[in-house]
């Protein structure tokens, strides 16, 4: 009897939250013969699978591997089937002037094509996609950036590991950064920037849109690399986040041995400047160097805000800071 209850609300529930899956099935899961669509809501963003450019041949198709991340979330997640409809989008790239529009679908169409000894178009029993799966794009539509987004945030990142670094740029995309600069630091070995996503920039941008696909966002964050810090605040930061324009925020954990009270996000003072725009600079694990990297920070109107006394892993540390960041400056357009 427990197990037969517990199916039965697994069904409500799986109506309530996936209605237009629900419908090409009985409730005892016989397929009824419909077109399943996966998310084609206008309204709930939720995954989108996203394509570069360079993949999307001249019949508006797109052929993965059988080991591409996307193929197998479609396989053991989705369990998609030959026919079904889902979510896609072609990335915009800010970093290329040809590439100045994003282009989103919800009527994207799969088809499985099974490679070796499969010889069905569908899912393997344990989950394992058959083979490459063919995308075919239908009913494209323009996103463009003609009108000025709410607000802005962006992100000035002393280098992290580079393993730690290939986890964060998923994370950094989703949150919806707009201009990334990828800095060095006095705490930051030279040698991080020999790292494989520097030598292979496709594998920097690969983790990125795999971060978008998880926001259904086709806008893909302006990268720069500085790997001298020194020279880019002197030469370059006027340029990228004009003082009139950018609130600048620093951010470095405060010292137990400090009376004054420190500053927080929600104290960042915005200049006159309509849409709200913020720019964060997260130091390294340790922090930034004291006193050289803060005074020189603080002389070029940055100002020091804490988290708390803790000292973060630049993941964590990251991660809230741009979520505090997006929530001041939502709030601060909310009164503009």
């Amino acid at each position: 009897m427990i197990v037969f209850v517990v199916g039965i609300v697994n069904i409500i529930v799986g109506a309530i939250m996936l209605p237009s899956v629900v419908q090409g099935f009985t409730p005892t899961g016989l397929r009824l013969g419909l077109v399943r669509s996966f998310h084609p809501s206008t309204v709930c963003h939720l995954n989108r699978f996203l394509f570069d450019p360079s993949e999307v041949s001249e019949d508006q198709s797109v052929l993965l591997g059988k080991d591409d991340y996307r193929t197998v979330h479609a396989a053991k997640i989705l369990g998609l089937k030959n026919g079904d409809t889902i979510r896609a989008g072609v990335v915009m790239d800010p970093n290329n002037a040809e590439q100045e529009q994003g282009l989103k679908t919800d009527d994207a169409t799969i088809q499985w094509i099974p490679e070796g000894k499969v010889k069905k178009a569908e899912v393997l029993k344990n989950g394992d996609p058959p083979g490459s799966l063919l995308v075919q794009l239908s009913n494209l539509s323009s996103v463009t950036t003609t009108s000025p987004p709410p607000y802005s945030v962006s992100l000035i990142l002393a280098l992290p590991r580079p393993l730690q670094l290939g986890r964060m740029l998923p994370m950094i995309s989703q949150m919806g950064v707009d201009h990334l600069i990828l800095t060095g630091a006095q705490k930051v070995p030279r040698d991080y920037f020999g790292s494989h996503l520097f030598r292979k920039p496709e594998v920097l941008r690969e983790r990125l849109i795999e971060g978008l696909c998880q926001a259904g966002d086709v806008c893909l964050p302006k990268v720069h690399v500085a790997k001298n810090l020194a020279m880019f605040l002197d030469e370059e930061l006027d340029q990228c986040f004009p003082a009139t324009e950018y609130a600048r925020v620093l951010a470095h954990p405060q010292r137990l041995t400090d009376p004054s009270e420190p500053l927080r996000m929600r104290d960042v003072v915005f200049p006159l400047q309509t849409p709200p725009k913020m720019v964060v600079a997260v130091g390294p694990e340790g922090g930034w160097a004291e006193p050289e990297e803060l005074d020189r920070f603080q002389s070029l109107g940055f100002q020091q805000i804490t988290l708390g006394s803790r000292t973060l892993r630049s993941d964590c540390a990251v991660i809230s800071l741009l979520s505090l960041a997006h929530e001041v400056c939502y709030e601060k357009s909310r009164q503009s």
